[in-house]
Parts: C-alpha cells; structure tokens; sequence
C-alpha cells in the first residue's frame, strides 16, 4: 500500500522511467520528510513502484503538458525525473501510437525549438525548460541520494596495479572532454590505448564490445561526468549488473567520478566489484 503519512514538507516530484533509480529516489525523498507524487511513464516504470510513492498518475513519454498538469494536481512544483526509457517498449506496445503520441509541448519542442541542434543533451535542456514553462522545475538529480554517490578514493579492497593507474591518468582527461563534446560517458583504457568509447549504444554494450576487442583482461573502465554537466538528467550511474558484466568481459578496473557517478545500491555494488576483483577508484570531477 503507498504511504500515507502527513509531512510538513513540500511535495516532492518525480517522473519515472524503469529500472531502480526511482525506487531509490522516492526512499529519499521520503527520508526527507517530503511526500512523493509520481508520474510513472506508460510501459516503462515497474508497477511495484506505486508502493513507494505518496500519489502516482501515468503519462505517455512525449506528454510534456501532462507531466505538468498531473504533478500540480498532486502539489508538486519540483520535480526529479529518473529511469530507464526503452524505445523497444514503445515500439511493441499494440497502444502506444496512442499512448505515446506528443502533445503540443513536446511537438513544439522538437519541430521548432531543437530544429537546429537535437542532440541528446540539448534535447534534455529542452524538456526542462518546457517543464518549467509548465509550473515544474527539475532539480539536481543527485540532491536526494548523496549516500548512492561514488566519494573520492579507493572503495575497494583491491588497491590499482601500476599499470592501472596509469590508465587511469590517459582515461580522465579524455572522459572530460568527452562529456563536453557530448560523445558519451565511459571510455575503455588497455595499456594506455582507448579500446573503446560509448555512444549511443549504452554502457553495458560498450563493455561487452571492449571485451571483445581486448585479448587478454585486465582493461580499465572509465565512466563519469565533469563538474561541468547538468545534474538534473543524465547522471551516470553503476550498478551492480554493470560489474558483473565488467568482469565477465576482462574489465579490472572502475574509475568513476566522485560525486557525479551514482551507484545503485552502493554497498552491494562495492562488494559485487570485491568478489570479483575488480578495483573502483572515485577522483573528484573537475
């Protein structure tokens, strides 16, 4: 059953894509002391998440103008928007030509506003301002979950190899401006050499394509976001599949940006990364 507890704080928003990082939000917004009104994402948000929110409505993923509407209804003037959006799930879904259709915000949005530069982080910039325009300001996704974010250091038992360390100095400065360029989050370092950078594919694709290329293990995994990049959307995030498949493909090492990299569930992200011998280093974002 959701909560139903009286809070002296304002409500707090949230617009809910799938995976754990909403369940994680809303347990700290709750922590908080604010009540959670959600807007679930058709086909995208697990359904147990109702249970952890205070009030939940459903939206199409390009009904801008809804997500406004429902989470004023519910009190809410901020919002944090998080989770997963398969594009498979849109596409398959016998509604979702329906569901899914863009209101007038998201088609003025996309057909005039971005008709010049629709890349992924201008898009996003995009959505915020029209969310604003509507009576919703996002708000840094990081505010709520600081116990889920990588801290500088060693967080594991395993220390780096020397020559892990020195791949991690060729891989922080090409994962900063990578970000700047808005290429992607991670790169893959052996020996010195980048193996691999993602794009569009996704992390855990990249990893896999990486093991590939790399004949022996034993390559360094950098992921993360300059100091520079917006916190409302799009903060990287490890969890404790990315380490599984990290060391399934020869991965031994994990740099992640301190403050700026969100680890799901973060004690069992660092023993999962202990059992398998693999070594995260946080280093303070510049």
């Amino acid at each position: 059953m959701p909560y139903h507890s009286r809070m002296s704080k304002p409500t707090m928003g949230l617009i809910a894509g799938g995976g754990q990082l909403p369940f994680i939000q809303a347990q700290g917004m709750r922590a908080a002391g604010h009540r959670v009104a959600c807007v679930g994402l058709w086909g995208q948000y697990d359904p147990e998440l109702r249970e952890v929110c205070d009030d939940f409505a459903e939206s199409g993923v390009l009904n801008l103008g809804r997500w406004c509407r429902q989470l004023r209804k519910r009190g809410a003037t901020q919002a944090v928007m998080v989770g997963k959006v398969e594009k498979s799930r849109l596409l398959y879904d016998p509604l979702g030509c329906l569901k899914h259709m863009p209101d007038w915000r998201a088609a003025k949005l996309y057909l005039w506003d971005l008709r010049h530069d629709r890349r992924s982080q201008m898009m996003l910039a995009g959505v915020a301002d029209t969310l604003k325009k509507g009576g919703i300001e996002l708000i840094d996704t990081t505010r709520f979950i600081p116990e889920h974010l990588a801290t500088p250091g060693v967080l594991t038992a395993r220390q780096p190899t020397g020559a892990e360390q020195r791949d991690i100095e060729i891989a922080w400065p090409i994962l900063m401006r990578m970000n700047d360029l808005d290429i992607g989050q991670a790169v893959a370092i052996k020996s010195t050499d980048v193996i691999a950078v993602e794009a569009i594919e996704g992390t855990d694709a990249m990893i896999q394509r990486a093991g590939e290329l790399s004949r022996k293990p034993g390559w360094l995994l950098a992921k993360g976001a300059p100091a520079s990049k917006d916190p409302r959307f799009d903060v990287p995030t490890i969890g404790v599949q990315t380490i599984e498949n990290l060391a399934k493909a020869g991965g031994t090492g994990l740099l992640v940006t301190a403050g700026r990299v969100i680890l799901l569930n973060k004690p069992q992200v660092i023993a999962a990364a202990d059992r398998l011998g693999i070594t995260i280093i946080g280093r303070a974002a510049e």
